[in-house]
C-alpha cells in the first residue's frame, strides 16, 4: 500500500475523455482524491500499489454485513438489537474502490495484471487482519463504459468466482437515462397515462421555485452557505434507511470550492429566497453525473423537489447536448417510476473465515437488494 495523488483535470478535459489512469471513471478524478484526503467518518482511505506501478483506491472500515440486507429480511436486525447481539455482525473490512464513485476504479490491467490486482487486495486484507475484502460495484456489461472496461471487470469477477474464498453477490442497480429524446414532452410520452399525469402535476411545483445553476468554485467559499448545504445533506443522510458512509464537511468543501472539476450545483429557493434544497452534479465524459442532494424538510417534500430536480437535470442535459444522465444508486423504485433505465453491478466478497463463509453462502440472496432492477439497459 502506498500513497499517491490524482491530477484534477479542467472542465473541458473532464467532458472530453476518460481518465487515462483509472478505468470505470464516470466522475472527475478530483472526487476520489477528495475522498482520499477527507474520508468518511470512521474510514481509512488507502491506495493499493499494483504491479505496473500504478495505484488503485481502497478503504478500510468496520462494516455491518446487515447494512445491505433486503427489506424482507430486515427483521433480523431488529431481533439482534433486542438480544443485544447486533455487534456480532460488524467486522473489519477492506473495500476496493471508494464510496464517491459509481464503480470500483483501478488502472488498466492485462490478463496477468487482473490476477495480481486481486492477489494484492487479498494480501492487504490479510495483512490488516480484515475479516472481509469486498471488491465493490464491479460493472456488468455497463452501457456507460467502454468494451475494454467491461471485459476487464468480467475478468476480475471470473478470477474471484473461481476462488472458493470469495462469494459473488449481485450489487445495486445504477440508474441512468439515455438522452435519446428531443423534449421533456417526448420523454414523458414513454410513460403510461396515469404516471404521466402524476408527474406533470408534481413538476408544476417548479413554478413556485427559483432555480440557480452555480458552477463549483468561488461562490462556495462562503462558509455560511457551506454550513447550510452540509446541514441539508445531513437531513437526507439522517432520514435514510441505510447508513454507511457519512461524508465530512471538509469533503464537501473540497469538491464545491474546486472550480476545475466540472461541477454544477442546482440550488432551489422558495419565493422568499430561502434555500430548500440543492443537487450537486458533475459534467464528465459528456454525461451529467448526479452525486449529492441536500433537502430542507418539510419544504423540499412539499415542493416535490425530488421530482422537480429530476426533470431540471434532464433539461440541462438537453441544453448541453449530453449523452446520458446518471442518477445514482438510491431509490430504484422511484427512479423506475420516473423512467430510468438500470445497469447491474456485482460485488466479490472474500471471507477470511471458512466457517463464516459456509454460514453466509446460503443467505447471499438476502443481500441482493436491487436484483429486480438488474436488467442491463432495461427499465423496470
Amino acid at each position: 500500500m502506498i500513497e499517491s495523488t490524482y491530477t484534477a483535470t479542467d472542465r473541458s478535459r473532464a467532458r472530453a475523455t476518460r481518465s487515462a489512469s483509472t478505468l470505470n471513471s464516470l466522475e472527475p478524478p478530483s472526487l476520489p482524491e477528495a475522498f482520499y484526503q477527507n474520508p468518511p467518518e470512521g474510514f481509512r482511505a488507502l491506495k493499493i500499489a499494483t504491479s505496473n506501478g500504478d495505484t488503485a483506491p481502497a478503504f478500510f472500515a468496520d462494516f455491518d454485513i446487515l447494512t445491505t440486507l433486503d427489506d424482507e429480511h430486515r427483521w433480523i436486525i431488529d431481533l439482534l438489537a433486542k438480544v443485544k447481539a447486533s455487534g456480532l455482525t460488524t467486522m473489519p473490512t477492506l473495500f476496493a474502490g471508494t464510496t464517491v464513485t459509481e464503480y470500483t476504479g483501478y488502472p488498466h490491467l492485462n490478463e496477468k495484471g487482473c490476477s495480481e490486482y486481486v492477489e494484492k487486495l487479498v494480501e492487504e486484507a490479510l495483512d490488516r487482519k480484515a475479516s472481509l475484502l469486498i471488491i465493490k460495484d464491479l460493472p456488468q456489461n455497463s452501457p456507460l463504459l467502454s468494451k475494454e472496461e467491461n471485459l476487464i471487470a468480467d475478468r476480475i469477477m471470473d478470477i474471484c468466482a473461481a476462488d472458493k474464498r470469495f462469494l459473488v453477490v449481485e450489487g445495486q442497480a445504477l440508474a441512468y437515462v439515455p438522452i435519446d429524446f428531443a423534449t421533456i414532452d417526448e420523454y414523458l410520452s414513454r410513460s403510461g397515462k396515469k404516471t404521466r399525469k402524476d408527474l406533470r402535476r408534481k413538476i408544476r411545483s417548479r413554478a413556485n421555485l427559483q432555480v440557480e445553476a452555480a458552477p463549483t468554485g468561488r461562490i462556495f467559499h462562503d462558509q455560511s452557505l457551506l454550513n447550510q448545504m452540509y446541514e441539508q445533506y445531513l437531513n437526507v443522510y439522517n432520514q435514510s434507511q441505510y447508513h454507511f458512509d457519512k461524508l465530512s464537511r471538509r469533503f464537501f468543501e473540497e469538491i464545491l470550492t474546486n472550480g476545475k472539476n466540472g461541477g454544477i450545483v442546482f440550488i432551489y429557493k422558495d419565493n422568499d429566497g430561502d434555500i430548500i434544497g440543492y443537487n450537486i452534479c458533475f459534467e464528465h465524459n459528456n454525461m451529467l453525473v448526479d452525486k449529492y442532494v441536500g433537502f430542507e424538510y418539510p419544504a423540499a417534500r412539499d415542493a416535490n423537489l425530488y421530482f422537480v430536480s429530476w426533470f431540471h437535470n434532464l433539461e440541462y442535459c438537453l441544453e448541453r447536448g449530453l449523452s446520458h444522465y446518471i442518477a445514482g444508486w438510491t431509490d430504484p423504485a422511484v427512479k423506475a417510476y420516473l423512467g430510468a433505465s438500470f445497469t447491474s453491478t456485482r460485488h466479490a466478497v472474500f471471507i477470511r473465515n471458512s466457517l463464516l463463509r459456509a454460514i453466509l453462502q446460503p443467505f447471499k440472496k438476502c443481500f441482493e437488494n436491487d436484483s429486480t432492477f438488474g436488467e442491463s439497459g432495461g427499465k423496470s
